[in-house]
């Protein structure tokens, strides 16, 4: 296993399910609150909230992986200056600085993980899953990343070796998963539909849409 740094689930669902509903109420009451106090605008809150939800999200991701996966051209340019590509796209910036692609391979099986807190390129992933910013997570993804991505259900076979690459405030990842052998040939808008949030971390794999909710 190899540490990356730059300068400075099992059903992945189920950490959502361990979640307590306190914290969702505490932030609905101070959000209740504020705009009594007008304090805060209830339709700028909603207007964030659906950004969030419809325009900032993993199917951003997962439509640039789609077309990596059946343009060779354009993953040439991803690969080689991810950042060139994504500022074209009107996709940097906005915690998605400095952000740079990663192919998974035969060979390499790339894991993200922020040791200090959890950078995370939102603008193509949205937020972050709250079992990426556990300390369990961020320590252990360091230590054995071959064991955690186990209890994701990913078996890595010894001849495949494990990358692990440590974003920062500086730099962040996203990881190109390798397309599943059923899916070649598909136009990009069915591909993006094979490609799972989790597998663009490297902490899970592409499947087909049915078992996939990205």
């Amino acid at each position: 296993m190899l540490l990356c740094r730059m300068p400075h689930d099992h059903d992945e669902n189920h950490a959502h399910h361990l979640l307590p509903a306190e914290p969702a109420l505490r932030v609905k009451a101070l959000e209740t609150i504020l705009v009594e106090k007008g304090l805060l605008d209830q339709q700028a809150v909603d207007a964030i909230i659906d950004e969030y939800e419809h325009k900032i999200g993993p199917q951003i991701g997962a439509e640039i992986v789609a077309k990596a996966w059946s343009d060779p051209v354009f993953k040439s340019a991803l690969l080689r200056d991810s950042e060139a590509v994504l500022h074209e796209a009107g996709l940097a910036g906005r915690q998605g600085e400095h952000v740079v692609v990663v192919e998974n391979t035969t060979d390499i099986h790339n894991l993200v993980v922020c040791t200090l807190c959890s950078c995370y390129p939102w603008p193509l992933l949205g937020v972050p899953p709250a079992w990426y910013k556990s300390d369990a997570y961020r320590s252990r993804a360091v230590i054995e990343p071959r064991k955690i991505l186990s209890e994701f259900g990913i078996d890595i076979p010894k001849s495949q070796s494990v990358r692990v690459w440590d974003s920062t405030a500086e730099i962040r990842y996203l990881v190109l998963p390798m397309q599943p052998e059923e899916s070649i040939g598909l136009p990009v808008s069915e591909l993006a539909r094979w490609v799972t949030r989790n597998s663009m971390i490297g902490a899970g794999l592409p499947m087909k849409p049915a078992d996939n909710q990205v």
